[in-house]
């Protein structure tokens, strides 16, 4: 059976995208090439509630592809994935095509 993991109040769930290690025609990439530290939404919490007691939505929604720090978040081991919990404000932008 498959656990899924529901974040809390404003936290986001996150399975980072790693750059690939080689183009499609076979060329190997230099591990120091210039990445985007970017990944992939795959849960978000409710948000967490204002000083009025009004509920502030997270910014993200899952499918999201966001930028993310480069330090930060707790590391989370589902199954056989490693994922990322960052809270709502640590995360940069959203990337778009």
């Amino acid at each position: 059976m498959a656990r899924r993991l529901i974040p809390t109040f404003n936290r986001v769930l996150v399975e980072k995208i790693l750059p690939p290690s080689k183009t499609n025609s076979g060329i190997l990439l230099p591990e120091k090439s210039p990445q985007l530290n970017s990944g992939k939404v795959i849960a978000v919490g409710p948000g967490e509630r204002g000083g009025d007691g009004k509920l502030i939505p997270v910014s993200v929604k899952e499918g999201d592809t966001v930028l993310l720090p480069e330090f930060g978040g707790t590391q989370v081991k589902l199954g056989d994935k490693e994922l990322h919990l960052y809270r709502d404000e640590d995360i940069l932008g959203t990337l778009h095509d």
